[in-house]
């Protein structure tokens, strides 16, 4: 698709300040496992802890398409931190904007939104993953509000974050209907991080285990309408979906651009291995494949900018950027060779952070089942 000028003047910005300031310093966020919270304040004032807010809320006011090639930029130069600005965004600035109460709005959006506070969503359990309809956190009414008890798995920014949106049954025995939404506060008595997940990548971005005892909600904190968790969770998928594509292509697009500034430099018998056309036609499948899926992934957020349904589209996205991702990642640590394989040359950081691009905010199977039944 064509950008608009606007589109490329902040795809140009967030490139620069990513490259800059970033990428730099990625692999020492890497080693400590963790983001200085002065970096999220940063990244607020270029507008991209709530990109498509209004302005009213302190947002940027942006559009989906800006939205997703400003965290592609971000995630070419750090994955991990592309991972929690798709939640603030996609998910929990997002999402309370479309559903929360206007006082749950005045509480928390503009915290959210200037990086002073950051969100975590928590839906996924130990046996509830793709299965959402099968979560086994409780919330049992009580004077004044609510009592939440249960576990969640694999919760991004489970540590990090100050406030979770949680799914959990309010109401045994309605199934779908049954499962509510609430916003608790991390600093809540009974809210707990089991377990900090190590990982194979991404390694900044605390992935938690999670524990809820007697953790009391006051009724104002119920998230949208009660009853409607499992369609809070639906709600947010097309945003997130397209985030996690963006990124997927993000950092694939760094892994080819330092597989080609390889090709073009090494040299082997009498040339640069890009003139060996094994090498030349597998960074230009790579190319061609990429671009494929960045425009898909483009075309799922002008469909939402247009409010149009795009749940479909951005289940394509996500399945044909995440997976295409891990192909041209492969081909650039082929391309490198052994320098592939180790650290100081970028792709093996890259190689380990995309791959989880296919498992969480659905998995590839999960994609291509709501693909199929649209068929």
């Amino acid at each position: 698709m064509v950008l608009s000028d606007t589109q490329v003047a902040i795809r140009d910005a967030v490139r620069a300040f990513s490259q800059h300031e970033i990428r730099p310093r990625a692999a020492e966020f890497e080693a400590a496992g963790a983001y200085p919270r002065s970096l999220f304040r940063e990244l607020a004032g270029l507008g991209l802890m709530g990109m498509t807010a209004p302005e009213k809320w302190g947002g940027a006011g942006a559009d989906y398409v800006s939205y997703a090639l400003a965290l592609m930029e971000v995630a070419a130069a750090d994955g991990a931190l592309s991972t929690i600005l798709s939640i603030q965004n996609s998910i929990m600035v997002s999402g309370i904007l479309r559903d929360g109460t206007e006082a749950q709005k005045e509480r928390f959006l503009p915290g959210l939104i200037s990086g002073d506070l950051i969100g975590a969503f928590a839906l996924t359990e130990p046996d509830a993953g793709s299965d959402a309809a099968a979560i086994r956190t409780l919330a049992t009414r009580v004077a004044g509000g609510w009592q939440v008890n249960g576990a969640k798995q694999f919760i991004t920014s489970g540590q990090l974050a100050d406030v979770a949106m949680v799914i959990a049954v309010s109401e045994p025995g309605a199934g779908k209907r049954g499962m509510s939404a609430f916003l608790i506060p991390t600093s809540s008595p009974g809210y707990i991080v089991e377990k900090i997940e190590r990982k194979m990548g991404q390694r900044a971005s605390d992935t938690c285990a999670l524990r809820f005892d007697d953790v009391f909600v006051e009724d104002a904190l119920v998230f949208g309408r009660l009853g409607a968790g499992y369609s809070v969770a639906l709600s947010n998928l097309e945003a997130g979906r397209i985030g996690i594509a963006a990124q997927a292509v993000g950092m694939a697009q760094a892994a080819l651009e330092i597989a080609i500034g390889f090709a073009k430099s090494r040299r082997s018998m009498g040339k640069t291995i890009m003139e060996h056309q094994a090498v030349g036609f597998r960074l230009a499948d790579s190319a061609a494949r990429l671009e494929a899926a960045r425009q898909l992934v483009l075309h799922a957020a002008s469909l939402k900018d247009h409010g149009q349904s795009c749940l479909i589209e951005a289940s394509m996205a996500k399945l044909v950027a995440s997976e295409t991702a891990d192909v041209v990642c492969s081909a650039a640590l082929q391309t490198l060779g052994g320098y592939g394989y180790v650290a100081d040359f970028g792709v093996e950081k890259i190689c380990r952070d995309v791959r989880v691009c296919q498992v969480y905010e659905g998995t590839s199977d999960i994609q291509r089942m709501l693909i199929s039944r649209a068929l």
